[in-house]
């Protein structure tokens, strides 16, 4: 009888050690580190070889009973083409995901990013628009929208202006991809003009702030970096993902 409670208190040991080896992401992961986990995922996704990490009950158990640790935060378009922890092939607790049409960033999205990074400690916020976006393209086609979905995209507007200005000559379609594109960079800028929290955390680099763009016909995340004029909110140069990010940190099962 004493053999077998031996027994069955090794296994529960056993399991219980296993345990920390599910952890959302390596203590003191890095930006550079983040970022090509990010892109990884993404290589594999693209290549129709994706792995389905960390989404089993084991996981589940995992960040129920310890809490979640996300690497990185991601603002993203609520658009339904998007799913962001599959485009990255990542599993639950991976990712801190802020979804709204047109990947706006105002108080509600703001807010919520600042929590991922002050409270979370996420080592790099992704502000992720696409291609073919329905909020942009109403805007860019100056749309009759109801007066709560005006509110909504009105923050775009800006980001329209700037693709009429910087291309006159453009056709719809080029202007609209021009303009998606702006919209992300507006996005990266009203988080700076914004949130004190997140100019102080990339100051200090704790964190990094990148935008990228996501083609829904491919699957593919072309990465844009920081956004131009950052060091003139932030007041100090910061790197962006890097062209060749070191390998992630291996996360198992």
């Amino acid at each position: 009888m004493r053999k077998i409670i031996f027994a069955l208190f090794a296994t529960i040991l056993v399991a219980a050690l296993a345990v920390p080896a599910l952890a959302a992401s390596p203590p003191g992961m890095s930006p550079d580190e983040a970022a090509a986990r990010l892109k990884e995922g993404n290589d594999r996704y693209t290549a129709g070889q994706p792995q389905h990490p960390r989404q089993n009950r084991e996981r589940r158990a995992l960040t129920a009973g310890q809490g979640q640790h996300p690497f990185a935060t991601v603002l993203s378009c609520a658009d339904s083409r998007v799913p962001v922890e599959m485009i990255f092939d990542q599993g639950i607790g991976d990712l801190f995901v802020v979804r709204v049409a047109g990947n706006v960033a105002q108080t509600d999205e703001i807010g919520s990013i600042e929590y991922a990074v002050d409270h979370l400690a996420t080592p790099v916020v992704v502000v992720l628009g696409h291609t073919q976006c329905g909020a942009v393209t109403a805007v860019v086609e100056n749309a009759k929208v109801p007066a709560n979905i005006a509110a909504l995209v009105a923050p775009i507007k800006p980001a329209v202006a700037k693709a009429k200005e910087g291309n006159p000559e453009a056709g719809k379609e080029a202007l609209i991809a021009a303009a998606i594109k702006d919209n992300v960079l507006q996005a990266m800028e009203d988080l700076f003009q914004k949130s004190s929290i997140i100019r102080e955390m990339v100051k200090a680099k704790k964190t990094r702030v990148v935008g990228a763009l996501y083609e829904i016909d491919t699957g593919q995340v072309q990465w844009l970096g920081p956004h131009p004029d950052q060091e003139k909110w932030v007041g100090a140069k910061t790197k962006g993902p890097a062209p060749k990010p070191k390998k992630a940190k291996k996360v198992e099962e």
